[in-house]
């Protein structure tokens, strides 16, 4: 998913505690799930990110060879300005982008 394009908000928001909670009736549970949704976002950012930075990095021993790496700066500061991952998966929670699923409401 294009995490870079989200309109997810960049800094605190209040949400209404009803429209939350909606999907599932039970306001934990949507937390629970935000939750979960948020921990994916958030290992994809990471490994998207170790990704880039390792095309900058230098496997080298001498100290006199490290120097700033201006690009490598530049993708650390867009990936610092992105929404968090939990703005991100309340975002997707709201537009009913997330897919869930109850267990115990499953039956054989």
């Amino acid at each position: 998913m294009d995490y870079k394009n989200s309109k997810a908000a960049t800094t605190t928001v209040t949400y209404d505690k009803n429209e939350i909670e909606a999907p599932t009736q039970n306001i934990y549970e949507a937390i629970t799930i935000i939750a979960k949704r948020a921990e994916q976002i958030s290992g994809d950012l990471k490994s998207e990110l170790v990704e880039k930075l390792e095309e900058f990095a230098t496997y080298t021993d001498s100290l006199d060879e490290v120097f700033e790496n201006k690009e490598q700066i530049e993708v650390s500061k867009f990936y610092e300005k992105l929404p968090k991952a939990t703005a991100i998966a309340v975002e997707e929670w709201l537009e009913g982008k997330v897919y869930y699923r109850n267990p115990e409401d499953i039956q054989e």
